[in-house]
């Protein structure tokens, strides 16, 4: 278990989904997007503990959770090696300023070096000042000349299906 400040982080288990997705509609609320809430707890479950399509961490103070991490490894093409992404990072708003998200972002860089990652990556919404404020004290750098870009189920099924032919 890692700890910085008065925070703990710990792996989380197939026990925490339901606090760990309960974390998650927090940060749908707090970033505006609750609406764009897909998932479930079951689907969560499945995807981080049968397919291990990624790992979440969580946080906790004084034995009570107050933020979770969700990350997963990436591959650079130039450096020919994996790195991570982070995915999410939540701090629960009475326990931000505390050193909760330094601490999640050193131990997430120590994760990258001991797994032999050359980098932690992740992105954060224009409007989030605070947060963008914070990335720039921890000496992240951003990377203004690239977009995200994104195809969703509908995207990739339209994408999918072959091109219309022409009339004979």
């Amino acid at each position: 278990m890692a700890s910085g400040d008065e925070t703990q982080i710990r792996p989380a288990t197939e026990a925490d989904v339901e606090l760990l997705f309960g974390l998650i509609l927090e940060l749908a609320e707090y970033e505006k997007l609750r609406d764009e809430v897909g998932g479930d707890p079951e689907t969560l479950r499945r995807s981080l503990f049968e397919q291990r399509a990624a790992e979440a961490l969580i946080l906790e103070a004084g034995g009570e959770p107050i933020g979770y991490a969700i990350f997963f490894a990436t591959f650079s093409t130039f450096e020919c090696r994996s790195g991570i992404w982070l995915e999410d990072v939540y701090v629960r708003p009475e326990h931000r300023r505390g050193g909760a998200g330094r601490a999640v972002i050193k131990h997430l860089a120590e994760l990258a070096l001991d797994r032999g990652h050359v980098r932690l990556e992740w992105c954060a919404l224009e409007w989030n000042q605070p947060a963008l404020r914070f990335y720039d004290r921890l000496g992240a750098t951003r990377l203004e000349d690239w977009r995200m870009l994104r195809l969703e189920v509908d995207g990739m099924r339209r994408l999918s299906q072959p091109p219309p032919q022409p009339p004979a």
